[in-house]
Parts: C-alpha cells; structure tokens; sequence
C-alpha cells in the first residue's frame, strides 16, 4: 500500500546540477528517515543522504559539500539537490524511507530507481 516515487534524473553535463524528488504515498502513519542511495553496476549500493526526522542529516563523503537532502514533511517527499556533478556521481538513484503504516507496521520501503547520467 506504500509506493515511493522518484523523480528529477536525466543527463546533465560534468559541473551541472540536478534535483531529484521522492514522493511517498499510501497508509502512511510517520515516517522516521528517508534518503538516497545509488548503484553503479559493479559496485555495491551506497548510501549517498539520509536524513531523520526533518533535520538530522548524513552524507557520504564523496558527495559531502555538493549534495542537500531535505524533506517537506507534510508532503511526505525527500529532495536531493546535485551540484557540481562529476561522472563518478552516474547511476541509478534510488529512494528509500523507513516509515510505519496507519496499521503500525513498521517497514524500509524503495523507490524504483531514477538515472542519474553525467556526461559531456
């Protein structure tokens, strides 16, 4: 009954900028933390955000300084702002949030995965 729906991901050029969306939608009651992870094919998922409540963030340290999460509670979506981009940031972007449901079934739930492209 809880989908989250990403958003924002496309092609943009080395040193550009992207934001992606999350929104989640369904029985929700709360949701304790949302975030961003990537896979890049190779490699093993990452996390590259996460944020809990509405303030407390974390960040991987290769994206730290050029990357924002932030959320709109009362829309139930998480944001992550890309700046100066680099072509090691390609890859599948995924959206997750730890929430619980108006049954109080807590649960992690993910998005479908955006891709997230730079190249000149």
């Amino acid at each position: 009954q809880v989908q989250l729906v990403e958003s924002g991901g496309g092609l943009v050029q080395p040193g550009g900028s992207l934001r992606l969306s999350c929104a989640a939608s369904g029985s929700i009651s709360s949701i304790d933390a949302m975030g961003w992870y990537r896979r890049t094919p190779g490699k093993q998922r990452e996390l590259v955000a996460r944020i809990i409540g509405g303030s407390i963030t974390n960040y991987a340290d290769s994206v730290k300084g050029r990357f924002t999460i932030s959320r709109d509670i009362a829309k139930n979506t998480v944001y992550l702002q890309m700046n100066s981009l680099k072509p090691e940031d390609t890859a599948v972007y995924y959206c997750n949030a730890d929430l619980r449901t108006r049954w109080d079934r807590f649960g992690t739930y993910w998005g479908q995965g955006t891709q997230v492209t730079v190249s000149s």
